[in-house]
């Protein structure tokens, strides 16, 4: 249970959730945003393991790409609310 929350945590404040919440950020379509947040938690766990699927585990490469996706959600969110204030 540690190491999920761990691997959940890790993922917030590494590149999937700060990186993906940045790009999100950048687009007001939600698609696009929950998109590239998706595409940063794909990339990050491969970056760190040497571009080799083998060395990732299927549990953390999970968890990356959706909290790249909530994080990419979650910028276009704050775009488009800040926008409208």
């Amino acid at each position: 249970m540690l190491e999920i929350l761990g691997t959940i945590g890790g993922n917030v404040l590494g590149l999937p959730g700060i990186l993906g919440l940045a790009l999100g950020m950048m687009t007001r379509q939600l698609w696009l945003g929950a998109l590239l947040g998706g595409l940063v938690g794909l990339i990050a766990p491969l970056l760190f393991a040497g571009w080799q699927f083998s060395h990732v585990g299927s549990v953390a490469l999970v968890i990356a790409i959706v909290v790249g996706v909530c994080a990419g959600s979650l910028g276009t969110a704050i775009r488009r609310k800040g926008t409208t204030v």
